[in-house]
């Protein structure tokens, strides 16, 4: 075996080799934040979110090079994939921080295996910051493999990990989404000398969100507490974009109020989710009233912020003070662009102020605002419901002409606006013209035809539309057999609705108000026989309970107008009590009420 170049440190790889010198003594990196510059270096997904650690021979190199590495190491190397052949040795202290900041990196990603390797037991003390450096480098890349053949290599070299390489390695753990892996390094340092630190609860809390287990990750988050460790701004800016991302906005608004408590800096971005996610949630006083602290507290919103608020305002009816965000928006220095304008003229048409939508409409097109399918949709919508279709139609149109590509909502508010001014013949056919455009027929777009042509009495061509539904395998939703049963009830059809919900059944849909919304639909039409027939029969089915389904029924009456036979029903026995004819004992029956 070749004599070894007296180097402290030398990364080998299976076709590269380098050997730095000199004295590795010098400042070390805040070990505090090993992953902040994760969000620079973008991290190669290579595993399985939920596979257990590599095999060895993932990890192992397949040729160890090291014995070839001679004092005359600058001969023969081979090309760098980036960089020059003959690599000139560092001189200077200093320079060996930034210098293996840029090169590991680089290198890293682009060779397929690597390690360190140190070479005398003389220099083995003074290795400290190259290490660090290296598994850093290994851990921001996400590359496991390798991170576990040096942590491997480290361990039979007795190099003892200190808190640095750790975290390091739970970094480059969460951010291949090893969850599973991560969790055993932490007990392991939660058993050992070292233990769990800030970085280190932030690091297992990021794979947790990052692979969905967002309870998980706020369980750890609860045994910070237990375990006297105090959460900082990213603990709680990594669980409010979490719980953001699960639609939890409540749990955001919680979370901020802790930061608010504690005193800690909240960034832009947390106010942003915060606010964002309250007026998702129809909360927009509540939206505010985090906008206004944001303002005290010296941080500038920005657009997205606003362009929330006046969206959560106008879908409220509150335009006043959507107009009024709108300018205070403008006299902070931001100019408006297609999507706040989208949300204006929404607001409007929502509000039934056609005009003025119409008139921000012009105002957009005649100042190089870009117009898209939102505008149109909306104004398409907003005329729909008015009456008038004529106008909507030509708005639809012209949407072809300017290039702006039209989306099933787009269609479904023009079928819908058809449908419920009687031209159903129209709808069907623009029905059709969806198909061939390619544009995706939802179930939504199936519910508002079959209400058309129920409407119009046209039973027959809406089950075979339902029919056709069921075929492209489009589920049911509760609200389109509720049109569908609504529709056959009035016709007569009761038994057709009930059988076609035990056909949905097998399918996987539930809906848990059928019958009740089909006794309410037979009594408010005054056909209280055939609702007292059908409650007869869910209940002799055992489809729902005789206490619940009285109830049903005398609300339904009450809300018919029909108060003597809610009366009637209230204070007799029908459909829960008992009448016996000798030995044999029969429930009294709903018709009963109609009989008597």
């Amino acid at each position: 075996m070749k004599k070894l170049v007296k180097s402290p440190f030398t990364a080998t790889l299976r076709s590269h080799h380098f050997t730095f010198t000199n004295n590795l003594e010098l400042p070390l990196p805040n070990p505090s934040n090993p992953y902040l510059n994760s969000h620079s270096i973008p991290l190669p997904k290579w595993v399985s979110s939920f596979s257990p650690l590599p095999p060895p021979e993932w990890v192992q190199p397949i040729n160890d090079l090291s014995d070839l590495v001679t004092t005359d190491y600058k001969k023969d190397l081979p090309t760098l994939p980036m960089g020059p052949t003959n690599p000139q040795p560092i001189t200077q202290q200093h320079q060996l921080g930034t210098r293996l900041n840029q090169f590991l990196p680089k290198v890293l990603d682009q060779a397929p295996a690597q390690f360190c390797c140190l070479h005398t037991e003389e220099i083995r003390p003074d290795c400290e910051t190259a290490r660090k450096w290296h598994t850093g480098a290994l851990g921001v890349l996400g590359m496991v493999e390798e991170l576990l053949w040096v942590w491997k290599m480290m361990k039979e070299n007795g190099i003892e990990p200190s808190l640095y390489t750790y975290n390091f390695l739970m970094n480059g753990l969460a951010c291949s989404e090893f969850v599973e892996s991560a969790e055993r390094v932490f007990e392991v340092m939660e058993k050992g000398k070292i233990k769990p630190d800030i970085v280190t609860y932030n690091t297992m809390i990021k794979g947790y969100c990052k692979t969905g287990k967002v309870k998980k990750a706020m369980k750890r988050f609860q045994d910070m507490e237990l375990r006297n460790v105090e959460p900082d701004k990213i603990t709680y800016l990594t669980l409010i974009q979490a719980c953001y991302s699960e639609e939890d906005y409540d749990c955001c608004l919680r979370l901020y109020h802790e930061m608010k408590e504690k005193g800690l800096d909240i960034p832009s971005h947390a106010y942003s989710l915060v606010i964002s996610g309250l007026c998702k949630d129809g909360k927009s006083m509540e939206g505010n009233a985090v906008f206004e602290n944001m303002t005290q507290s010296g941080c500038r919103p920005n657009m997205a912020i606003y362009t929330a608020l006046i969206d959560a305002y106008a879908k409220n009816g509150n335009l006043d003070i959507s107009m009024g965000l709108f300018q205070r928006m403008q006299s902070d220095g931001f100019e408006p662009d297609e999507i706040t304008y989208g949300v204006i003229v929404n607001g409007l048409c929502k509000s039934g102020r056609l005009e003025n939508a119409l008139q921000w409409f012009e105002y957009c097109k005649t100042n190089n605002v870009s117009v898209n399918a939102v505008f149109y949709s909306s104004l398409i919508d907003g005329l729909g419901k008015a009456g008038r279709v004529d106008e909507a139609e030509k708005l639809f149109e012209e949407m072809v002409e300017k290039g702006c590509p039209r989306d099933s909502y787009c269609y479904n508010v023009l079928i819908d606006a058809l449908a419920k001014s009687g031209k159903v013949d129209e709808a069907l056919t623009l029905f059709k013209r969806m198909g061939d455009e390619g544009c995706d027929q939802t179930v939504h777009t199936y519910t508002i035809l079959l209400s058309g042509l129920f409407k119009e009495h046209r039973n027959e061509d809406a089950l075979k539309l339902w029919d056709m539904m069921i075929d492209k395998g489009i589920t049911p939703t509760g609200a389109s057999f509720r049109v569908l049963s609504t529709g056959l009830c009035l016709s007569g059809k009761v038994a057709r609705a009930c059988k076609i919900l035990d056909e949905l059944a097998p399918m996987g849909v539930v809906v848990e108000t059928a019958f009740h919304d089909m006794i309410n639909v037979l009594c408010k039409a005054g056909r209280i026989v055939e609702a007292c027939k059908l409650a007869d029969g869910v209940v002799e089915r055992g489809r729902e309970i005789p206490g619940k389904v009285r109830t049903i029924m005398i609300n339904a009456l009450r809300k018919a107008g029909n108060a003597d036979l809610a009366m009637k029903l209230m204070h007799s026995k029908i459909g829960i009590g008992y009448d016996r004819l000798g030995s044999v004992k029969r429930r009294v029956k709903f018709r009963n009420l109609v009989e008597n």
